[in-house]
């Protein structure tokens, strides 16, 4: 592997096509301001660099970048990329990650709005990120130990599962299908509407009308805190350890609380029932 080292770039794909390279040490940035800098490159590793220009990573395989800063300049930086790993990193370009498979994120500090559309295969552990419009339409993911401070999050997602993660977003895991979350923190408004075979385990479940228009709606020993609204035309099967403010028109299914504030059952169609601690069924 060819070594890079202690050089600055600032010409339009300066790097192009690449093949078996270790940069190290070096800048992307400069008046030249030139795009694509690593452009359809293979074999890489990239240490210690300051990316300050647009669209680097794009069409790279078997790419690894560590203890490195993508800059706010550094917009779109890997796109339609395959097998990368990702380490101590800033990635805090608009629209990193878009259409890539198999990536590996840990360690890293995002700052990102669009941040990770279509992407299939990440994995992304110990990480904390901002970003509006986080993961949509995304594929297999993997999260442990992220922290999000978002908007619109997990939109349209599929077959994904998140461990010990703090979520605070609004509309999250809208559309979203075949999902399990554990042991997770989600705050934030509307959670979680139309989505389908949802699971949570024991998570803790903030903001006003969650879980609405849901199928196949799972909570195991979830907490919901200040919750009110909840569950409106969902089939849903819940044990919840936490009183509930109010339950309104559940589709289907069966909820179990400790105690709820207000069940709204206006809507003929809303045949699934409310069990308190008493043991006593509420239905339509």
């Amino acid at each position: 592997m060819e070594t890079i080292q202690n050089q600055t770039f600032d010409a339009e794909r300066a790097l192009y096509g690449s093949d078996g390279v270790f940069v190290k040490d070096c800048a992307f940035d400069g008046p030249a301001d030139g795009e694509s800098a690593l452009k359809e490159s293979r074999h890489v590793k990239v240490s210690h660099c300051f990316m300050n220009l647009r669209y680097p990573f794009w069409h790279d395989e078997d790419l690894e970048i560590a203890d490195s800063e993508l800059t706010p300049l550094c917009r779109a930086a890997l796109w339609y990329s395959k097998d990368v790993r990702i380490s101590n990193t800033k990635l805090h370009g608009i629209k990193a990650v878009r259409e890539c498979d198999r990536v590996e994120i840990e360690n890293c500090d995002i700052v990102s709005p669009e941040f990770g559309w279509s992407a299939r295969g990440l994995t992304m552990r110990d990480t904390t990120v901002q970003s509006e419009y986080f993961m949509l339409r995304a594929e297999n993911l993997t999260f442990q130990h992220v922290t999000l401070d978002g908007k619109y999050s997990f939109q349209y997602i599929a077959d994904s599962t998140f461990k010990n993660c703090t979520f605070h977003t609004k509309d999250a895991f809208w559309h979203a299908k075949h999902v399990t979350v554990y042991d997770s923190v989600l705050e934030g408004e509307y959670l979680a509407w139309y989505s389908e075979d949802l699971t949570l385990v024991r998570c803790r479940i903030s903001g006003t009308q969650p879980f609405c228009y849901c199928k196949h709606l799972t909570l195991i020993d979830c907490e919901m805190v200040g919750t009110d609204l909840c569950f409106e035309k969902s089939e849903v099967e819940a044990t919840v350890t936490t009183p509930v403010v109010s339950i309104k028109n559940p589709l289907a299914g069966r909820i179990v609380v400790p105690a709820v504030g207000e069940e709204i059952f206006d809507d003929p169609n809303a045949k699934g029932q409310v069990v308190v601690a008493s043991g006593h069924p509420v239905c339509a």
